[in-house]
């Protein structure tokens, strides 16, 4: 009997010293996360990105859910349907990084209104397509047919280099635009409809309209078959490689690891494995 009360009294003591430490009675392995976690919890960097919802979204869907707790990181994408966005955004301070735009493009932002970005290396390229619901190849187009075309300045250059590629132009170069095309250039005395390239897209069925010229992306948004284009943009030696881009005053340590990820072989495989047409082309 004294044996089973003096295990009472410990009992006892023990349940008041937990409580009077703890609060609680709970098991203290239950719900408290290991140091380990803890740890990887507390130096996760966040890096907000902004992008284009494919592939760039994609991709780094990729990263954040495969590559990113690795690298010390955690990844949160936001979403633009447009190309102006992304870079007001990264330039008010809304993101710590974009990833939606090739050189180019980005080069003619900071040249136009001053932006003090810097960027990676190439990550991706997504070839320029000719699309047309009224002839199947680019000899086909006639005299003065109109043509829908983007318009902003670098992509414009990109599809009149396009249709340059096809014969239907002479002479483009990068600095090139449907302003300043002259009759030597423009042969066939093609007409061009300019307007933002999301909706460029939607024109390839206007009757008014014998071809457009669709950025990548957009194709696949669209979901447009890539094989039924009547043109596409060759690839090798190609200037228009997709980057990561970031303030001058970057402080977020992360945005270099996403960069190194981007490049990794394994974004890479994902890529290749994701458009095995070659909508999407790794480099």
């Amino acid at each position: 009997m004294r044996k089973l009360l003096t295990v009472v009294a410990a009992s006892l003591a023990a349940t008041l010293s937990l409580t009077a430490c703890g609060g609680s009675t709970a098991d203290p392995t239950a719900s408290a996360p290991s140091s380990e976690a803890s740890s990887g919890a507390a130096e996760a960097t966040e890096v907000v990105v902004g992008a284009s919802p494919v592939p760039h979204a994609k991709i780094l869907e990729y990263v954040r859910d495969n590559l990113a707790a690795d690298a010390g990181i955690s990844i949160t994408i936001k979403e633009f349907d447009d190309y102006v966005l992304p870079n007001q955004a990264l330039n008010d301070g809304e993101l710590d990084a974009n990833y939606f735009q090739h050189l180019p493009y980005l080069e003619a932002e900071i040249a136009e209104k001053g932006y003090e970005f810097e960027h990676g290396e190439g990550v991706h390229i997504e070839p320029l397509r000719l699309f047309s619901s009224q002839v199947t190849t680019p000899s086909e187009i006639a005299d003065g047919a109109t043509i829908a075309i983007t318009n902003d300045v670098s992509n414009q250059a990109r599809g009149l280099l396009l249709l340059q590629s096809a014969g239907l132009l002479n002479g483009i170069t990068l600095e090139s635009s449907v302003l300043t095309l002259t009759p030597e250039q423009n042969p066939k005395g093609l007409k061009f409809e300019e307007t933002q390239p999301e909706v460029v897209v939607q024109l390839i069925e206007d009757p008014k309209v014998a071809a457009a010229i669709v950025n990548a992306n957009f194709v696949l948004s669209a979901g447009l078959d890539a094989s039924k284009a009547i043109l596409s943009e060759e690839v090798k030696d190609n200037p228009y490689a997709n980057v990561l881009v970031w303030r001058k005053d970057n402080t977020n340590e992360g945005v270099q690891k996403l960069d190194e990820l981007l490049h990794s072989q394994e974004v890479a495989d994902f890529i290749q494995k994701t458009w095995p047409s070659g909508d999407v082309i790794p480099g």
